[in-house]
Parts: structure tokens; sequence; C-alpha cells
């Protein structure tokens, strides 16, 4: 059984508007991340960002361009799973769009 589902989805108490726009705008650096309290996964989307520039100084452009791509892509699917309302912060809590009702899993 699984206790998930047993009971009421509990929305997170960031800012929708705030976790979108930091994920739309600096999302490569993993800002929202940060912001959500997603710890882990802000310091891997940071270290994207930084070994993308360091293979570029290193004259390792494809390399430094395959980072970027997996950074770029992941920071995609994060944003729309932001804006669908389907990404949870650091304490699993739902990140809710105005409006948004929660149901109980049923």
């Amino acid at each position: 059984m699984d206790l998930r589902y047993d009971r009421a989805e509990t929305p997170s108490n960031k800012s929708y508007g705030v976790a979108v726009s930091l994920s739309a705008v600096f999302g490569v650096l993993g800002v929202q991340h940060f912001y959500l309290g997603r710890w882990l996964e802000a310091f891997i989307d940071l270290g994207l960002a930084v070994a993308t520039v360091v293979l570029f100084l290193m004259g390792e452009p494809l390399w430094a361009i395959l980072v970027a791509a997996i950074d770029g892509i992941h920071t995609f699917i994060v944003t729309i799973m932001l804006l669908t309302g389907s990404f949870r912060d650091g304490h699993g809590r739902l990140v809710c769009y105005p409006g948004q009702k929660l149901g109980r899993g049923d």
C-alpha cells in the first residue's frame, strides 16, 4: 500500500510566480532549485553550468555544448513541470499554479 495516496496533497508555501520566473530566466544555473529547497538538484545544475564554461575555456567546445544541452533540456523539463503544477519543492509539496485544485489521489 502506498501511503502517499492516503493523505491530501499539501501545497508548497513557495511562490509559483517566483519559481517559474527563476526557472525560465536562471534555470541553467539551478536558481529555482535553491529557491525551492532542492539542494542536490541545485548543486548539480550549478555544476553543469560551471563545467560548460570550464570546458569552453579548456578548448573543448563539443563537450561544452553537450553539457550545456543536457543542462538546457533539464531546465526546459523543470520549467514545464512548474508551469503545469506537477513539480515539488524540497519538502515534497506541490508548487501549485493559481487556482490549482489538489485531490486526494483516489
